[in-house]
């Protein structure tokens, strides 16, 4: 979902000759959805008409290159270059047209608003404003780059073409709905005090009808300037980003740890969960609607390590993001607007993880497959979004009081956009861990989809048997990797065969055996012994231990050598 906007310009010449401020907003193409939008106001300096060129030329490169700069630059970087390139054209052009007196020399000042997700970001050079208005507040954004007035350069410290190189003033922050932001030149600002700004930029009609009030209302003040306004409200906001939480990651203080009875932003804490050193898990009530939510948040010990702040920050993301068209099997990430510390917020879920139901509960058959299927569409959906849960355990899956079953914990699932500790973190739990995982090979080592479905492999074959099929692995022993698993049916009797194939398929030592997608997998589960996989052959000798045949051949030599000594010693000569 895009930005919803009201979106208003005006620009009046005023007693100058002419007019050399200039305005443009860019939306973006639906396959740039995720950029943004982009709002650039302009205010050309001259002594002969350049200024209006190089407030064009910085507007129109800045907003027409903005949508197509890498996807894998931040924000601000992808501003700060688009304007250190602008500057150093206008600034070659000036160079070039110096030697003739007749050929005006224009310079401009900028400044270049983005609204992406649920944040803005903005660059600045010069003496434009740009204003944020929320509520009774009117908050100025930028700070001049100005000593005052002057005969050509107005007094600008900073401006592009000015210099070769350019400092790029860049700052970011939330949005929020209501939120009316306003871009106004200095034959604005210069005249009205910045309470008028903000009554007139939230006054009844459109926003276009607001920047007109704004530049009339200062022509009318007695201003002596070119006047231009740039009014943007925001009706609507797009869809989350992670630059959103992992900004919020960055600006948000921990909160201490909570006590019963605590409130945290409107919510009531119930009790203290559970806590790993890490994070610390809270049930709170959510005092405006009632409705129970886990927060989680960093332990006090961690509140500080910028590397777990990213990494929470990118499981809240990845968790709403999996989920915002209401997926079954995953746990929902909650919004909270405005939030006054650094949390990620979930629904609360009553039931048990099938970790502690399996000492005491013996499901049945029929239980097991239903709940293996709803964890493989879990997977395949998580798999559809490029992302790789690389925990699945009996710890993770949960049995809901609606009797739905549930992957749990995104922790330290890769979507692509993870921060690099989380990517370069052999993540995982030993025991449910594929064994080309650990191979030296760093091809062969990295998580994969198959991954998690060799895990699932792993947790059902234990859901039916109570055991591991091939027992507890310590990290790095892939020694128990060299037998093939029993069946489940040797040790629990009522698993039809059907069911013993699945299972072994997944577990497969040789990774060409097993399923390749979480939808494969789903599909044997589904049909059963209506149409029956094939059973699995057992791993070649050479396969399970390659050194094997090494091995047989130095027995063998042993042999014959002990057998050669004792014919020497042992039997009688003539």
């Amino acid at each position: 979902m895009s930005f919803d906007l009201d979106i208003g310009h005006a620009s009046e010449r005023g007693p100058r000759e002419r007019l050399e401020d200039f305005a443009a907003v860019v939306r973006p193409m639906p396959q740039h959805e995720a950029y943004g939008v982009i709002a650039a106001l302009a205010d050309g300096v001259s002594s002969g008409g350049g200024g209006l060129e190089a407030a064009q030329t910085a507007v129109l490169s800045i907003t027409g290159d903005y949508h197509a700069t890498p996807p894998t630059w931040d924000t601000s970087v992808a501003l700060d270059r688009l304007i250190g390139t602008c500057n150093a054209w206008l600034a070659d052009h000036n160079r070039r047209r110096h030697p003739f007196k007749d050929q005006p020399l224009g310079m401009t000042t900028l400044t270049a608003l983005v609204l992406r997700g649920h944040g803005y970001t903005l660059a600045h050079v010069g003496d434009t404003r740009a204003w944020l208005v929320r509520g009774q507040e009117c908050t100025p954004l930028t700070q001049d780059h100005s000593m005052g007035g002057g005969e050509f350069q107005n007094g600008l410290t900073r401006a592009l073409g000015m210099e070769d190189a350019v400092r790029v003033d860049h700052s970011e922050g939330d949005v929020q709905i209501g939120d009316v932001f306003v871009l106004t030149s200095d034959g604005v600002h210069g005249v009205l005090k910045r309470q008028q700004i903000a009554t007139i930029a939230q006054q009844d009609g459109s926003a276009q009808e607001a920047s007109q009030a704004l530049v009339a209302k200062a022509l009318a003040a007695g201003g002596r300037d070119n006047a231009s306004a740039l009014v943007i409200r925001v009706r609507g906001l797009a869809a989350a980003l992670l630059d959103d939480a992992q900004r919020r990651g960055r600006q948000l203080p921990a909160p201490q740890r909570l006590s019963e009875g605590d409130v945290i932003d409107d919510m009531v804490v119930m009790n203290h969960v559970a806590s790993n050193g890490v994070h610390r898990l809270y049930k709170v009530r959510d005092r405006r609607n009632g409705d129970l939510l886990a927060l989680k948040t960093l332990h006090e010990g961690r509140a500080g390590d910028p590397e777990e702040r990213a990494m929470l920050a990118h499981e809240a993301w990845l968790s709403a993001r999996v989920t915002e068209r209401g997926a079954r099997g995953l746990v929902r990430s909650i919004e909270r607007d405005n939030p006054s510390y650094f949390y990620a917020l979930f629904e609360w879920l009553e039931g048990q993880p099938l970790h502690d139901l399996l000492p005491s509960r013996r499901f049945s058959v029929a239980e097991v497959v239903e709940g293996a299927s709803a964890i493989c569409r879990a997977l395949g959906r998580l798999h559809q979004h490029g992302v790789i849960h690389r925990d699945v355990k009996p710890d993770n899956i949960h049995l809901g009081a609606d009797g739905a079953w549930r992957l749990l914990d995104l922790g330290v699932a890769l979507s692509g956009q993870e921060p690099k500790a989380l990517r370069a973190l052999h993540a995982g739990t030993p025991s449910y861990i594929n064994p080309e995982q650990w191979s030296d090979d760093a091809e062969l080592a990295q998580a994969t989809p198959q991954s998690d479905l060799f895990a699932l492999g792993v947790t059902l074959y234990q859901w039916l048997t109570g055991r591991l099929p091939y027992g507890e692995i310590e990290p790095y022993q892939t020694a128990r990797y060299r037998r093939d698993p029993e069946a489940p049916s040797r040790r629990r009797p009522d698993v039809p065969i059907w069911l013993d194939h699945i299972v072994l398929k997944a577990v497969a030592r040789d990774p060409r055996q097993r399923f390749e997608t979480a939808e494969e997998f789903l599909l044997a589960l589904e049909r059963g012994a209506s149409r029956p996989l094939n059973g699995p052959g057992s791993t070649p000798l050479m396969t399970r231990d390659p050194q094997a045949l090494w091995k047989i051949a130095l027995a063998v030599s042993v042999l014959v050598n002990l057998l050669l000594v004792y014919w020497l010693v042992f039997l009688p000569r003539r």
